[in-house]
C-alpha cells in the first residue's frame, strides 16, 4: 500500500468517466505514486468527492487522501448503516463532524462511532501536486492503466 494515498493500485483512479474526470477537474497527484485522485470542488455546494458516502471500504479508502490534505488532519472512514440495514461508508474529519450528521439524519447509525480506516497522524509529502493535469500527461496516465 502506499504509504501516501493509501491504494495498492497507482493508477485506479478516476473511477467514473475517468478521461472526463482527468481532462477537467482538479487532481491530486501522490508525490510518492503518481496516482491521480479528483480533488476538485463543486463551486456551488463547496463539495468534493470525499464528502460523498462510498458502496465499500475500499473505495473510500481511494479518496481518503484527499479529505487529509484538504482538511491537513487524519480524517478517518466509518461504517454508516441507513433504516434498511444498507452499509455505506463516510470520511469525517473528527468524530464530532460523524456526530452532526448522525444527528442531522436521524434513519442513519454507526454502530463502532470509531473510525474503521484512518492513519495515525496526517504528514506533507514534498512531491505532492495539485493540479489540472496537460493532455500529455492524461495520455500517459491512461495508457499506464
Amino acid at each position: 500500500m502506499c504509504e501516501e494515498c493509501y491504494s495498492d493500485e497507482n493508477r485506479i483512479t478516476p473511477l467514473l468517466n475517468p478521461l472526463d474526470c482527468l481532462e477537467n477537474h482538479t487532481q491530486y497527484i501522490c508525490g510518492t505514486c503518481g496516482r491521480c485522485i479528483c480533488i476538485e470542488c463543486d463551486p456551488k455546494r463547496g463539495l468534493q468527492r470525499w464528502n460523498f458516502p462510498f458502496k465499500s471500504l475500499e473505495i473510500a479508502k481511494l479518496y481518503l487522501r484527499t479529505a487529509d490534505f484538504t482538511t491537513k488532519s487524519s480524517c478517518g472512514i466509518y461504517e454508516i448503516e441507513n433504516s434498511k440495514a444498507r452499509l455505506s461508508y463516510k470520511i469525517f474529519a473528527a468524530s464530532e463532524d460523524l456526530e452532526l450528521f448522525l444527528k442531522k439524519n436521524k434513519d442513519k447509525k454507526c454502530r463502532q462511532m470509531s473510525p474503521v480506516f484512518s492513519v495515525e497522524e496526517y504528514k506533507e509529502y514534498p512531491h505532492t501536486q495539485v493540479r489540472k493535469l496537460t493532455s500529455d500527461e492524461i495520455k500517459k496516465y491512461m495508457s499506464e492503466r
